[in-house]
């Protein structure tokens, strides 16, 4: 089966269970005290409440294969997951985008973490075979075919990382300050035009942060358009161009992230594209080349890897766009 988490009620054998939490909804729904993973069920369940839906208790088994710190949007598919059950358990009237809202909230106001919307919103919309593009702004979305002899190919470096813990919410102050200065709500409103010519009259730090978002904006729908097209080599040169500015502008990449994208980059030449996913400071790589290099890439990286990082072993995952969070 493709990588998801699932909530679902069941009867479940007592040895299969890690851990379990149970909380009332006639008190106010607090932070658990040791349980990380439970705080993003309660933050969806909470906000539910603050939108007036009508949510009664349920029982819930929760599994998944997503991996944990690491980029892949574990928690944003836990929180589209619990929305979506009880979505399904008590017909709230609730589309994927108001699930995928819910659970930003309750990532950014109940666990405290500042992040976007992207990964709720692809866990609640997506389609399968193709990639979302997103605007952040609005909340449009469009769905962009994926050719069918490209494999997505993700790779988890295993250096750990969690957003609550990391630079992520300084990274967000930051570009928040970029966006004082333009005068706008958020960067997504500042063009190239406008930011280069004046970037020298920013911080410069802050000026760096801005440069990777302004110009990763661009990238992204020059991206969708390659994709469209099955144009591989310019999806290549794109993804260099995003890893190196989330490298040296963004400062988010740590050496074992770099070598794996070195690595990749040496077989798949411009035959496809590669570059850092997530939050940063660890995690993974994605990679998109034809199905036929696939194998050489698994076996290079398998050799060179451990070689280059003091003994790290990847993971290794070939994917496919699937659909969105939705009944099994």
């Amino acid at each position: 089966m493709p990588n998801a988490t699932i909530a679902r009620s069941a009867c479940w054998p007592p040895t299969t269970i890690i851990n379990w939490i149970n909380f009332s909804l006639d008190a106010a729904i607090e932070a658990h005290p040791q349980l990380q993973w439970a705080n993003y069920v309660r933050g969806v369940v909470k906000h539910l409440q603050s939108r007036n839906a009508d949510v009664g208790g349920a029982d819930l088994v929760i599994s998944g294969n997503v991996p944990q710190g690491a980029g892949l949007s574990s928690s944003a598919s836990l929180e589209v997951a619990v929305g979506q059950a009880l979505q399904a358990l008590y017909q709230l009237p609730l589309d994927g985008v108001a699930l995928a809202l819910n659970g930003q909230e309750a990532e950014n106001q109940f666990v405290g973490c500042n992040c976007g919307i992207m990964d709720q919103l692809i866990s609640a919309l997506g389609q399968k075979d193709h990639a979302l593009l997103i605007d952040c702004r609005t909340l449009e979305t469009r769905a962009v075919p994926m050719p069918a002899d490209v494999a997505v190919v993700i790779i988890n470096s295993n250096v750990k990382r969690g957003l609550v813990d990391s630079e992520y919410n300084t990274r967000r102050k930051q570009c928040e300050a970029a966006a004082r200065f333009f005068g706008v709500k958020a960067l997504r409103d500042v063009s190239p035009a406008l930011f280069f010519p004046i970037q020298h009259e920013m911080d410069p730090l802050v000026a760096k942060r801005a440069r990777h978002v302004i110009s990763e904006n661009q990238r992204t729908l020059a991206a969708a358009e390659a994709l469209a097209a099955g144009d591989l080599k310019r999806i290549g040169v794109l993804m260099a161009e995003s890893h190196a500015s989330m490298r040296d502008d963004f400062e988010i990449t740590v050496p074992p992230i770099d070598t794996l994208v070195e690595i990749v980059k040496g077989v798949i030449g411009d035959r496809g594209g590669v570059r850092m996913t997530g939050g940063g400071f660890g995690g993974c790589i994605v990679a998109l080349m034809p199905l036929d290099l696939v194998e050489a890439v698994r076996s290079t990286v398998q050799r060179e890897y451990p070689k280059l990082t003091n003994g790290l072993q990847e993971t290794f995952y070939i994917c496919t766009a699937s659909q969105g969070a939705g009944r099994c």
